[in-house]
């Protein structure tokens, strides 16, 4: 079964776009377009998509707002052009399970969706550094991240390097040029660093690494 979604824009161009990207992979099917957050929120109660793709700033309803309405009836990924920290922990808090800016390139969106569709949490590279130093700033009002002690013992030199670059913000790619590898191969590494540390996500395993400093 293809993974069904649910575009949100209020430009019909964007919407049209996303359409055409998202429905040239093999396992994403687009099931329906809202101009704004309450045709989002009343389009997701009917066609039940897995996923919406939703823009923050539109009329009527804002993207955030819709999303804290669908929390418990889908997943939502935000797409935006604003990157600010507010955004990320306004949309964070209303339940969205990702954020990414609307200039990330296709296989990034492709890719975003999937990982929102299985479950799994994604923020941005591109905004990642910025909530990574919030958080360090504000490190004392925060529990520390829980982490399985043997795991992080079981890391390899590699994931121990790739490790610290997350913390970095740094995105795959980056992490690539900078180790000399291939970007898959950095995939890998990630998967197995958060496997063996018990974390969901690459922001908690950037914080814990700070929180190791």
């Amino acid at each position: 079964m293809p993974i069904k979604v649910l575009l949100a824009d209020d430009h019909a161009a964007v919407r049209a776009g996303l359409r055409m990207l998202l429905d040239s992979a093999d396992d994403i099917e687009v099931v329906a377009e809202a101009a704004d957050g309450f045709e989002a929120v009343e389009l997701a109660r009917s066609v039940r998509p897995d996923v919406v793709v939703m823009d923050i700033r539109m009329p009527r309803q804002d993207g955030i707002a819709a999303a804290a309405e669908l929390r418990g009836v889908t997943d939502v990924l935000i797409l935006t052009s604003y990157g600010e920290e507010a955004n990320v922990f306004d949309a964070l808090r209303a339940g969205a399970s990702g954020f990414l800016l609307k200039d990330a390139d296709a296989e990034t969106l492709v890719d975003a969706v999937r990982v929102v569709a299985r479950g799994d949490g994604l923020i941005s590279p591109a905004v990642t550094r910025g909530l990574i130093a919030e958080f360090a700033r504000a490190r004392p009002a925060y529990a520390p991240i829980p982490v399985d002690g043997d795991g992080l013992a079981s890391l390899t030199p590699r994931e121990r390097e790739v490790l610290a670059l997350i913390s970095e913000g740094l995105a795959n790619a980056e992490i690539a040029a900078q180790l000399g590898m291939a970007e898959a191969t950095v995939k890998s590494h990630v998967t197995h660093l958060l496997a063996k540390l018990g974390l969901s996500s690459r922001v908690q395993a950037a914080i814990f690494a700070r929180e190791q400093e």
